[in-house]
């Protein structure tokens, strides 16, 4: 069951153990269950027969080895789309570090070596058989946090990720609020259509980009139940401001009974903070904020037992 009393901090494994293993692969996902987080990410889109696949984007090319294994298979703008490729082509490919596209070279070049594409891309399916499986047999009651992603794009070549989504989970037992899931997605209309279209009890997460999105609290406490913005986006909230003109965003949340789960906390990159705690005590002290993803939930479980 989603946690909800104010004392205590959701640790959402971000695309899984990320700062260790290469993003959205299922050896990175136990490697983050292994951590005991209170959450793993998926990340959603559809192949082209309509499984959802765990990946980040609704590109292939910045993850995946495809250029080398379908060549021709590139868009007249240049990418490689994942809904352009069956589950069982997908399933053929390699999966590595992130990587620039104008550099060729990795993201994060401290992480995970680049040369050792060992990896291979999986549907939302098997990633909850692992969680549910390892939830069963260690014990622990590890919940998903899964992100329908570009459902605008989806929906522009005829197809309802959302709806096929919530079919996956439902068949997985969550269907309601206690159930241990929460669902989140930045497309505003597309959240709100989950909630009172597709008649969803789960827990939502409205995902923000602007910080003109702490303006709209009122409007998403309409159908979430948390919103989600990034460290960047909190930081210039912050700027400027008092300690009590901090929290008075955490306040009108906690007023309209929404959590803030914040993105994305990497011990290798904490712009405008010293030190990696440094900027976990301005997000959970000093504005006390509910939880974080984080690449390196080992790192911030640690944090919090301090």
């Amino acid at each position: 069951m989603p946690k909800d009393k104010s004392a205590e901090k959701i640790v959402i494994a971000h695309r899984g153990a990320s700062g260790y293993l290469p993003e959205h692969t299922m050896e990175s996902k136990a490697m983050a269950f292994a951590m005991g987080p209170d959450y793993i990410e998926q990340d959603l889109v559809l192949s082209k027969d309509d499984v959802p696949i765990v990946i980040h984007d609704i590109y292939l090319e910045e993850v995946t080895d495809v250029k080398n294994r379908f060549p021709e298979r590139k868009r007249p703008d240049g990418r490689y789309y994942v809904i352009d490729f069956t589950l069982d082509e997908l399933k053929t490919l390699y999966v590595y570090e992130r990587i620039d596209l104008n550099t060729q070279k990795a993201v994060f070049p401290d992480r995970y070596p680049l040369e050792e594409p060992k990896f291979r891309l999986h549907t939302l399916s098997e990633e909850i058989s692992m969680i549910q499986g390892l939830n069963k047999s260690t014990g622990k009651n590890i919940g998903i946090y899964p992100e329908i992603k570009n459902p605008g794009f989806h929906n522009e070549h005829g197809k309802d990720i959302s709806s096929i989504v919530l079919k996956v989970l439902d068949s997985f037992g969550y269907s309601k609020r206690s159930d241990n899931c929460i669902l989140q997605c930045f497309d505003a209309v597309e959240l709100r259509r989950i909630r009172e279209e597709l008649h969803t009890q789960l827990f939502l997460t409205q995902l923000i980009e602007l910080p003109e999105g702490f303006e709209n609290l009122e409007t998403y406490s309409s159908y979430a139940n948390a919103i989600g913005p990034s460290i960047e986006q909190l930081i210039l909230y912050a700027h400027g401001k008092s300690d009590s003109e901090k929290k008075s965003l955490i306040q009108r949340s906690r007023d309209l009974n929404l959590k803030i789960h914040a993105y994305t906390f990497r011990k290798d990159e904490h712009p405008n903070f010293e030190t990696f705690e440094n900027l976990l005590n301005f997000a959970f002290k000093d504005l006390e904020i509910d939880g974080g993803f984080t690449d390196f939930p080992d790192v911030v479980q640690e944090y919090f037992k301090k």
